[in-house]
């Protein structure tokens, strides 16, 4: 039997622009995470970096020159690795200076720009997005930190997001990947040293559900994921699920009262506990449907029944 609990809005963010598309929390020191504003509104072509500090709630942002998919916290301290439009870059939040490191990202397609990924050791591993969400033609990437080379993976995704890497007793690795429209959760073998992913097998299918999966990460132990769910249209509330990795059974949802498009989550240490953090969307709902989810575009924090595993709860990428 799986467990209900409900989430609670941390009152922020408190802007339109801020609510419009927020998502990739991660956890950066105890009671703090960053987060990124994909973007500032239904026209806007910029988005932001973001440091939300729970003990004092106040949120730091910082302007990035185009629409972020993801931005991961660098070992320095002060730098981002973020990808924004269809580049890499390092992001310095405290100068402002963007230095692209790699470009070229879906270069024979038009209309896709890049979204969720992940960093596992000095390697980068993030899909694109079709901005129509309809065709096939968005990219899987690996930027392999070896070489600092860009590999495509695959061409064939329409929404490319939640990421995790399984690691075997014997090295090998598995991707576990999102393309949301699918509406299911696969895992591929990844061999970074050659740059190649082996055939997909279905982790778990929720195409009979309304809401598709977004962001999703892993539990410190490597048993469950934790899956954000984007209910598109009016709901009394959005959630965000635990499941058993190797069953696929539902072990725990955290519901998001008000707020149905729940879009990623991330684990922080507050208040001596492992917390839920939830990151929800404004996106596709109107000035109506906002009447009936009040909370659309807040952040959400939840308890967990997760035992703090020490150490990190989120890798860094290594400094530029």
């Amino acid at each position: 039997m799986n467990q209900t609990l409900e989430a609670r809005p941390i009152g922020f963010p408190d802007t339109d622009a801020l609510r419009f598309l927020p998502e990739g929390p991660i956890s950066i020191s105890e009671s703090k995470f960053s987060w990124v504003g994909i973007q500032h509104g239904s026209e806007s072509t910029v988005g932001s970096v973001n440091i939300y500090d729970l003990l004092c709630s106040k949120n730091e942002s910082f302007e990035l020159p185009g629409r972020p998919g993801f931005a991961f916290p660098c070992k320095n301290g002060t730098t981002f690795v973020v990808g924004c439009e269809r580049k890499l870059g390092m992001f310095d939040v405290r100068s402002g200076q963007w230095e692209p490191i790699c470009e070229g990202v879906d270069s024979d397609v038009s209309g896709t720009i890049i979204n969720d990924g992940l960093v596992f050791e000095n390697n980068l591993i993030f899909g694109t997005k079709d901005l129509e969400f309809a065709t096939k033609k968005a990219g899987l990437y690996l930027f392999r930190g070896s070489d600092q080379k860009l590999i495509r993976l695959r061409d064939d995704q329409i929404c490319s997001n939640g990421k995790a890497i399984v690691q075997g007793d014997d090295g090998s690795l598995n991707l576990v990947d999102i393309d949301s429209p699918t509406r299911t959760i696969v895992r591929y073998p990844l061999d970074i040293a050659a740059g190649t992913l082996g055939e997909p097998t279905t982790v778990l299918d929720l195409t009979d559900d309304p809401a598709v999966p977004d962001g999703m990460i892993m539990t410190p132990d490597g048993k469950g994921i934790i899956v954000a769910m984007f209910h598109p249209g009016v709901a009394e509330f959005g959630q965000t699920r635990l499941y058993d990795f190797a069953s696929g059974q539902l072990q725990c949802v955290w519901k998001t009262p008000g707020s149905p498009q729940n879009t990623c989550p991330a684990l922080v240490r507050h208040d001596g506990e492992i917390k839920l953090i939830i990151t929800t969307a404004v996106e596709n709902l109107s000035a109506e449907d906002l009447k009936k989810c009040p909370n659309a575009g807040q952040i959400f924090i939840g308890d967990t029944d997760i035992q703090d595993p020490g150490g990190p709860l989120a890798p860094v990428y290594p400094s530029h």
